[in-house]
């Protein structure tokens, strides 16, 4: 799976700007930190806003998570669980979309955002388990284990049928992680959703996925990028961007992690190599969709430098900040547009 970093989101509103500031958290949605931030003119008409953005994050939530089954439909858990029974399988459509998206990011970042990686990333996952159940026994995998499980990565053979809404896996061993996207994807649909209704002023926080809907009544919102290595007397931020119907998406290798001998080992897998990517602390995206924001962050953060710079320049609406180990930072060159100075 694929964590990025908390947000903060600021406002710089006033005791006379009206309508009014809300906020709502929740901690039940892609096993994560919600965050809902809105300008309405009454509490009533943001909880009624909320209510219907938290009913679409259910939704979403429960169709994509591969940790189990609580609704009377298929969702992604129980596709990999049907074992060679997976030829013509009935989805919900917006299984089917996120499907057929995620291809698109596979060929978009050269395979490194692939959703077909649940083999080896659950590997990682158990690993991971059992080292912060028993730190004393920690372990990391052994390459032929991972090799093994490398075999069953195949994205080509998840066939995704959009007229029939059908999922056939012709390899009954691969097993899907849309960890590397489903959160962005959804917070991008949500955004859609409010934007159909006429709502503007919202900031959606999942977990580090950021997405605005429009401005706040006295500007553009001001979003910080975390520094994880800031020392106690410093400032928590690398960076204050402010935006404005753009999403803003982190991948970073201090959050889930677990250590062996003095080593940190993240949850951030590089398809080539089968380990935790080390070019990085983190990446941060800046794009107008918050679904192609996470996966070129995930992306971007397990492959070198030069080779990031030369994908994100022929992209546009997409801005990039890299934090290397060595505090060094580096960014495209419209990254600043977005600097609140």
């Amino acid at each position: 799976m694929v964590s990025v970093i908390a947000f903060s989101v600021f406002s710089l509103s006033s005791c006379q700007v009206k309508p009014e500031k809300f906020t709502e958290y929740s901690f039940d949605y892609f096993d994560t930190v919600t965050t809902i931030t809105g300008y309405e003119k009454t509490k009533k008409d943001f909880d009624n806003r909320v209510k219907k953005i938290k009913t679409l994050l259910a939704e979403y939530h429960n169709l994509y998570t591969i940790y189990g089954n609580t609704i009377k439909e298929e969702n992604l858990y129980s596709l990999n669980n049907k074992g060679e029974e997976k030829s013509n399988i009935k989805l919900n459509e917006k299984i089917i979309d996120l499907l057929l998206f995620s291809k698109e990011m596979y060929t978009l970042t050269n395979g490194k955002t692939n959703i077909a990686m649940g083999s080896v990333l659950s590997v990682w996952h158990n690993y991971r388990t059992n080292a912060l159940n028993n730190p004393e026994k920690a372990q990391i995998p052994e390459k032929a284990l991972l090799l093994s499980a490398a075999e069953h990565t195949d994205i080509s053979k998840v066939i995704v049928d959009k007229e029939s809404s059908t999922v056939s896996i012709t390899d009954s061993e691969i097993l899907l992680d849309v960890g590397a996207v489903a959160k962005g994807y959804a917070v991008e649909r949500i955004a859609e959703a409010l934007k159909a209704d006429g709502v503007s002023g919202y900031v959606i926080n999942v977990g580090g996925n950021v997405k605005a809907v429009g401005e706040k009544p006295d500007g553009k919102w001001t979003v910080g990028i975390e520094n994880p290595d800031a020392k106690e007397d410093e400032d928590g931020y690398l960076k204050y961007l402010q935006i404005s119907d753009e999403a803003v998406v982190t991948s970073g290798s201090y959050q889930r992690f677990y250590t062996v001998d003095g080593k940190d080992y993240h949850h951030i897998i590089d398809p080539d190599t089968l380990m935790p990517s080390e070019y990085f602390r983190l990446v941060s995206v800046v794009a107008k969709d918050s679904g192609i924001a996470d996966a070129l962050s995930t992306a971007l953060f397990t492959m070198g430098y030069d080779e990031g710079l030369k994908l994100v320049e022929n992209l546009s609406d997409v801005e990039v900040l890299w934090l290397f180990n060595d505090g060094n930072i580096k960014t495209t060159k419209g990254f600043n547009k977005y600097t609140k100075q």
